[in-house]
């Protein structure tokens, strides 16, 4: 089987980052094949690099069990109608799942089962709370590109074909973030303490971090004058999100923006901020930060009893030890939260020392990502 001169892509992302991962795959994979066609669901950064969106990623934008009980419905049809178009009249050279496994693999098994070839593009959390996945990764995948270099091995196990790639905004995120510089494009002072409140970019994590945040944020603001604030807001939140705010009175210590969460971390000195993705890029901008999740109780008892090791932040899984604190459920009160993200100010040396093992994380994680994925991609089109 030969190689198609302008191949066509699918693609599902089911969030903001996802849509970020999504669209630097998508510059490399049009750099190899200028001509290709992309579509499937997908954000903002995806349609700026040319792939046209049936779906936007925010239908899909939804965390924990009871939560998406109201969206469940329309998350489903929404996966049936996608997978009949691609096995009809938009029937894809390859299919490429980019993370949300809950919604991507059951789509994958469908698709494959029918001849169209699968990737799954970072490998699922098996080795932390999904080792229920494997079996239908199995099933699902024809290739796995996974972003930790520990994962190959492990998926080999299963009968699992997968590529170590590295992840992609290792080589996005420059060793030494412009902190000047990017204090300037947010119109922050320049010697100024400022905290990066990241409460996450889905509905229900704005429901249950957004005022736990700010009220944290609030309790620094008086036990330390002069510290400023800036919360990257995902634009279609960003409404919410500057109502929730004005209940604080925050007034000129906060600054909300859309977007520029890069410009955020880059920016601050230290950041309070979400279990998830955005954690480890915050570790790539080399900052001091605390995790936190909260999510409805039932939820949490369900997700507590699926977790394989002590830790939730992916700075910590990758360290394998508590290098970043995490306040999880009920430990994450605004008054826990404020102590904890204050002590890092207080600690310049303790925030060195972590400073330095994220460079090294930074290191490890910095492949020719794009171009891997892109062989790996092309060795499967043409078998």
């Amino acid at each position: 089987m030969g190689v198609p001169e302008a191949p066509v892509f699918s693609m599902v992302v089911g969030e903001a980052s996802g849509d970020l991962l999504g669209s630097l795959l998508l510059q490399g994979l049009r750099r190899r094949w200028p001509g290709l066609q992309a579509n499937g669901i997908g954000g903002p950064n995806l349609e700026r690099v040319g792939m046209h969106a049936w779906w936007s990623c925010e239908r899909l934008s939804v965390r924990g069990y009871v939560e998406v009980l109201p969206r469940l419905r329309e998350i489903l049809r929404i996966r049936r109608q996608l997978g009949d178009r691609l096995l009809g009249s938009a029937r894809p050279d390859v299919f490429i799942g980019v993370d949300a496994p809950d919604f991507n693999l059951d789509l994958e098994v469908r698709l494959r089962q029918q001849g169209i070839p699968t990737v799954h593009f970072v490998c699922p959390s098996i080795w932390a709370w999904r080792a229920g996945k494997v079996a239908k990764l199995a099933r699902a995948a024809d290739h796995v590109l996974c972003l930790f270099p520990f994962e190959p091995e492990l998926l080999s196990r299963h009968g699992i074909a997968s590529t170590y790639v590295g992840h992609p905004l290792a080589s996005v995120i420059p060793m030494e973030p412009d902190r000047v510089g990017a204090r300037g494009r947010l119109g922050l002072p320049p010697e100024a303490e400022v905290v990066a409140i990241l409460p996450g970019s889905r509905v229900s994590e704005i429901e249950y971090l957004g005022e736990r945040f700010l009220r944290a944020a609030d309790l620094m603001r008086r036990r330390r004058s002069g510290l400023r604030f800036v919360l990257p807001a995902v634009p279609a939140l960003k409404p919410q999100i500057d109502a929730l705010a004005a209940r604080f009175g925050l007034g000129g210590a906060l600054t909300v923006v859309a977007g520029q969460s890069h410009d955020a971390l880059a920016a601050c000195d230290v950041t309070l901020i979400a279990s998830g993705t955005a954690t480890l890029e915050a570790a790539l901008f080399k900052r001091p930060m605390v995790i936190a999740y909260n999510m409805h109780w039932l939820s949490w008892q369900m997700m507590r009893r699926k977790r394989l090791q002590p830790w939730v932040g992916l700075p910590n899984i990758l360290a394998q030890a508590f290098v970043v604190p995490e306040l999880l459920q009920d430990e994450a009160t605004p008054a826990a939260l404020a102590q904890a993200t204050l002590a890092w100010l207080d600690e310049p040396a303790r925030m060195a020392s972590v400073q330095a093992r994220f460079a090294r994380l930074h290191r490890d994680l910095t492949r020719d990502t794009v171009q891997l994925a892109t062989d790996a991609i092309e060795k499967l089109l043409a078998s």
